[in-house]
This record gives structure tokens, C-alpha cells and sequence, in this order.
């Protein structure tokens, strides 16, 4: 099931972001990144973005097993940019990634936008490519925060 995040939920998402920083992104990352990734989502961060963002999780009989996020890209109304998405190691490779990003991609904030970025760390990148997106500028390094820049462009349909 998925459903839209709720403030209940905060302190689960916060310690579900952790847990994947912690095991996922471990071969990819330093520690002190890994460190620092789960300092700043605290269930304080976690709310506050879902303040802006529309902010799903998806949940196996009442656990939290996966989140994700898509919100507008800086002020821009025909840009979008997606977010905070994980999911628990041991459910990682079921669909559930698949599941988020299919939500996210029938959201509002997907639909208006002519333009979707997403921050992608080293350990998901190739994921995020399965769905379209490529290397922003066709720059395949990563930024100054450790992530790759990615895009995709939406191809209006006739309802747009």
C-alpha cells in the first residue's frame, strides 16, 4: 500500500532513511557521508520537507518500508524535482522502488512539469535510469554533495 505521508510518521521515515544510508549507500560512500546524511534527516527535516513535497510511504501491513517525495524545482512551475526516496534494504529488489517512482510520476507536481531532476546518489543512479532519466548536461559525475545530477523530459500529452 501507499499512501500519502503523515506527521505519525516522521520519526519511522527518519529512522527507515537512516537504516538505508547506513547498509545501501555504505559501498558507495565514505562514513562520514553516510554520517552526515542521517544527522540531517532527523523526523524535524522529514517534516519539513513533506511540508513542501508531496510525500508518499509505502507500508507492508503497517510498517514503513519505503518513501519518496516530488516537489517543484526551486519556484519554477514547469520544473520538478524528486526527493527522499528509499526503501528498507531487505525489501529493496520486490518492486517497491518501482512503486514509488510510478506514484511520483502520476503526481501533480510530475504532470505540470515540462522538466524532472533528481539528486541521485552513486548507489541509486542506475535504478533511476531504468525510468528515462539521464545525466543532466550529459555531466555522468557526481556534484559536490556526492550525487549525480539527473533529468528527464516530459512529453506532453493531449490532456496537457
Amino acid at each position: 500500500m501507499i499512501r500519502r505521508f503523515a506527521e505519525k510518521d516522521a520519526q519511522e521515515v527518519a529512522a527507515l532513511i537512516g537504516e538505508t544510508l547506513r547498509i545501501s549507500n555504505r559501498k558507495d560512500y565514505p562514513e562520514e557521508y553516510i554520517t552526515q546524511g542521517i544527522a540531517l534527516f532527523t523526523p524535524e527535516y522529514v517534516m519539513q520537507r513533506a511540508g513542501w513535497t508531496h510525500f508518499y510511504v509505502v507500508c507492508e501491513n503497517e510498517k514503513i518500508i519505503g518513501c519518496g517525495a516530488i516537489g517543484p524545482y526551486w519556484d519554477k512551475t514547469d520544473e520538478s524535482c524528486l526527493f527522499s526516496i528509499f526503501v528498507l534494504p531487505e525489501y529493496q529488489g520486490r518492486g517497491y522502488g518501482r512503486l514509488i517512482m510510478e506514484t511520483l510520476e502520476q503526481d501533480a507536481f510530475f504532470l505540470r512539469a515540462k522538466r524532472i531532476e533528481i539528486p541521485a546518489s552513486i548507489t541509486a543512479c542506475e535504478f533511476y535510469r531504468q525510468f528515462g532519466y539521464d545525466f543532466k548536461d550529459g555531466i555522468a559525475e557526481t556534484d559536490e554533495e556526492g550525487h549525480y545530477k539527473l533529468e528527464k523530459f516530459r512529453v506532453p500529452d493531449a490532456t496537457d
